[in-house]
């Protein structure tokens, strides 16, 4: 039986792990990349952009809506999708901060 052992690690590292987890494929990527060139909240035009089905682009817009890189809200039939762009911005920042930290314990010289 597996374990879970992510609360051995940082809240920081959790927070990352999961922010790398919602972008970890290419058509939560691209979804991103469309309703950010709409700049509105878009509804069924997300499936028709993506060589994908309707039922494997839900599962994606779950996916990036339980990250909290998007909001949604079903109106009848319709689900209507936008970028929530506080949680992006704040989740940008807290990979920014990541990637400056891992560059300043770059070695002088490689090792491999």
């Amino acid at each position: 039986m597996a374990v879970n052992k992510k609360q051995e690690f940082s809240a920081e590292d959790v927070a990352l792990a999961d922010l790398a987890k919602a972008l970890s494929h290419p058509a939560r990527v691209a979804i991103l990349r469309t309703l950010a060139e709409k700049q509105m909240c878009i509804c069924g035009e997300i499936v028709e952009v993506l060589p994908l089905a309707q039922a494997t682009v839900s599962q994606h817009l779950k996916e990036l809506k339980n990250a909290g890189l998007i909001t949604g809200e079903i109106e009848g039939v319709r689900s209507c999708y936008c970028i929530n762009w506080e949680n992006l911005e704040a989740m940008m920042a807290r990979l920014e901060a990541f990637t400056t930290a891992l560059r300043a314990l770059k070695p002088v010289e490689q090792c491999c």
